[in-house]
């Protein structure tokens, strides 16, 4: 993608979608580090539907550890790798109770120490949460980045440093739920619906897809 062509693609994505949002339902800072920390690998649609069930009993680090691991997996056994997802809340849970106070961190540092808790969850905790302008490379923007030619990286931390070198100041803050949203229902992994694509005249993608015949 040429330099010039990136202030038009986000100026694309800002006209169709002025304030962009995550489709992870949360009320506060801790319910949106748990919905994070549950959706490794799994749909944020999967993670509403457990959370819609656990967070009216339990939406505070101290009442999730009152429900013990039992009572905690039965909430989120429809998502994946649910086992290791509770004991890693449960922890994180002890951590932020007895290192700070009962809330999020609002570090990338103290984020990270959290159990189950890796850079692109911290980095989403940050920008969702606390408006930092950073970017949370998911398997998403991962392949917009490559397939749009925007940062083409062959890892996320590469991606990752390319599109904070390249995407403008004025759109760091929001780009990453648009990005997200384009991957998740245009740039699709297997057919991209390019027909359908505002940005399609700015990406470098050249075999662009045709809709099906009617």
């Amino acid at each position: 993608m040429k330099r010039e062509h990136i202030g038009l693609f986000f100026a694309t994505l800002k006209a169709a979608n002025p304030m962009p949002v995550t489709e992870l339902e949360y009320t506060s800072v801790f319910e949106l580090l748990t919905a994070v920390l549950l959706s490794a690998q799994a749909t944020d649609v999967s993670v509403n539907k457990a959370t819609r069930r656990l967070f009216p009993v339990a939406n505070t680090p101290q009442a999730i550890l009152n429900l013990g691991v039992d009572r905690l997996e039965a909430y989120i056994k429809t998502i994946g790798l649910y086992h290791s997802k509770a004991k890693n809340l449960l922890a994180t849970c002890e951590m932020l109770i007895e290192q700070h106070g009962g809330q999020v961190p609002r570090t990338r540092e103290a984020l990270e120490k959290l159990p189950g808790v890796g850079r692109k969850t911290a980095n989403v905790v940050l920008n969702t949460a606390f408006g930092e302008a950073v970017m949370a490379v998911d398997t998403h923007i991962f392949r917009v980045s490559n397939r749009t030619g925007l940062a083409p990286g062959k890892n996320v931390q590469e991606v990752e440093q390319k599109l904070m070198k390249r995407i403008p100041p004025d759109y760091l803050v929001d780009a990453h739920h648009w990005l997200i949203l384009l991957g998740r229902y245009v740039c699709i992994a297997r057919k991209p619906l390019c027909w359908q694509c505002g940005v399609a005249p700015f990406c470098d993608y050249q075999p662009k897809t045709e809709p099906p015949p009617a």
